[in-house]
């Protein structure tokens, strides 16, 4: 059974098409050789860890290889899993473990599959690859190769950075605010490829716009031709019918730069005390809406395993082996980040709700 080293991971086509996804328009295109429908075979001379001329390493690694894994894979033989090469500069995306052991063992060829991207997309594919599979990359790796990716692609969202880098968003976002001479662009563009306003402001009044032009457009089309979300398209059309403001008090305080009002606070800065967080928790469990259905079951659950004491984090903190560090904290940077956008949905669909009460009235 083939092998592959933690370094290195066998890349598919499928690897590839997921970290660069179709653009909306032209200007994107990265695939793989077709010369050959399986691989090529390439000499083992002909091949580069850095790029000579640039200085510039396809792998994020700043560790270089490690000669223990080289050893262990020079010992058994062939086998192993084609290796991923830049065709422009002949430096391996995705092998260099396979490379080294194959120089150990005196081969002289190698099975290889080209990729024919960009020098900065090569790099963003090796850091993508080694995040998502074999050995887990340091932080520090991760960090230093998500600098290289927000000034190499400065175009993309924050979102889809992290997910190249196995970073959070949110660290994204610090990273590239910390950043000298890396332009803030008006729009970003997603994982899935799509080109989104970077303001919602911007979106929301092209929304608007659009409800009022006349058209009949529906939900679906206002909120891809705005290039904002479905919910967000959903509160813009709820906003026009009332006659409010489409953009939210928060966000016209944004842009003017004013400090947000305290009910806009971010959640970190509203924290309850534990005993204020069991009494909460108590009179949720006791609400039928949410204890007699299966995801009010769920959310209860989720709630209250969630410690709530310092002393019980650190506990938890303290139980983390060393090896396993970087694994959690890219997970837990995750579900926070999840909790938090779970956070302002729910504030969303309370503004929701309290319009749809307000409506009756506001029409009489």
């Amino acid at each position: 059974m083939p092998t592959t080293d933690g370094n290195d991971n066998w890349a598919t086509e499928e690897s590839i098409a997921a970290a660069f996804p179709p653009a909306q328009g032209p200007g994107q295109g990265v695939e793989l050789s077709r010369e050959r429908p399986d691989l090529d075979v390439l000499p083992v001379h002909s091949l580069r860890l850095t790029d000579v001329n640039m200085g510039l390493a396809v792998s994020p690694r700043t560790q270089g290889v490690d000669l223990e894994h080289v050893w262990r894979l020079a010992e058994t033989g062939m086998g192993a899993p084609p290796i991923l090469v830049h065709r422009p500069t002949m430096q391996v995306i995705d092998g260099r473990h396979r490379l080294r052991a194959a120089k150990m063992r005196g081969d002289e060829y190698i099975d290889a599959r080209f990729f024919e991207g960009s020098e900065a997309d090569a790099f963003v594919l090796a850091v993508r690859l080694n995040v998502e599979h074999g050995l887990p990359l340091q932080r520090s790796d991760r960090m230093t190769a998500a600098q290289r990716i927000v000034r190499s692609h400065p175009q993309w969202a924050d979102r889809r950075i992290a997910q190249a880098s196995g970073l959070a968003a949110r660290t994204i976002a610090a990273l590239r605010r910390s950043m000298d001479n890396v332009p803030m662009l008006p729009t970003r563009e997603g994982s899935d490829g799509r080109v989104r306003p970077m303001s919602a402001v911007e979106g929301r009044s092209r929304a608007a716009e659009l409800i009022r032009s006349g058209r009949q457009l529906s939900l679906r089309e206002i909120a891809r031709e705005a290039g904002i979300s479905l919910g967000t398209a959903r509160d813009v059309r709820q906003r026009v019918l009332s006659g409010r403001d489409v953009i939210p008090r928060g966000q016209r305080e944004r842009r003017r730069g004013l400090p947000e009002p305290s009910g806009s606070a971010p959640a970190e800065t509203r924290r309850i005390v534990p005993e204020e967080r069991r009494r909460m928790l108590a009179r949720l469990a006791r609400d039928p809406s949410l204890r007699l259905t299966e995801n009010g079951r769920t959310l209860l659950r989720m709630l209250a395993a969630h410690p709530s004491r310092p002393e019980e984090w650190q506990q938890l903190v303290d139980s983390v082996p060393r090896y396993s560090v970087d694994a959690l904290l890219s997970l837990a940077q995750s579900c926070a980040e999840d909790w938090q956008v779970f956070a302002q949905q729910i504030e969303q669909r309370g503004q929701q709700l309290a319009t749809t009460r307000r409506l009756p009235a506001d029409e009489g």
